[in-house]
């Protein structure tokens, strides 16, 4: 079995506020990591890609992963064209970053302290439609699904 190839893309300087790199995860195959320390709640790095409308978005094939994030209602991005990077990281439980939508725009801020080194990772509230996907972020509070579960 070959291994996943890296991926060809890096951060987009232009949108991010720390410098971040590309590396293999213990997660899931790749992710973003912190090159700087990253103080708690600080913009890290805005979320990008083309533009898609929900007629849009239901007309295209989903991929194996999924890139797509809402960024206001009836409107999402799909990172794999165009992403700043954060497209890359990976998803936890007990996350570093919280994405925050501020008019049209999917930022992701810093939640706590961030060590240069650490994976930065962010919960991806997926809808709980999306098939079940499981969940390897290897959190103490782990929910062991991506999907957004309610009580």
């Amino acid at each position: 079995m070959k291994a996943p190839r890296a991926p060809k893309r890096r951060i987009d300087a232009k949108f991010a506020r720390f410098r971040l790199r590309i590396a293999r995860s213990a997660k899931h195959r790749y992710g973003v990591f912190a090159l700087e320390d990253i103080p708690a709640d600080r913009r890290v790095i805005e979320y990008t890609g083309k533009r898609l409308t929900l007629e849009q978005l239901g007309k295209i094939k989903p991929p194996q992963d999924t890139y797509i994030a809402l960024i206001k209602p009836g409107w999402f991005v799909d990172g794999r064209r165009d992403g700043s990077g954060a497209e890359l990281m990976n998803h936890s439980c007990e996350p570093n970053l919280v994405a925050r939508r501020v008019r049209g725009h999917l930022l992701l801020f810093s939640r706590r302290k961030i060590r240069a080194g650490e994976e930065l990772t962010w919960n991806y509230h997926y809808p709980i439609k999306v098939q079940r996907i499981a969940c390897r972020c290897g959190a103490r509070g782990c929910r062991g699904t991506l999907r957004i579960v309610l009580s």
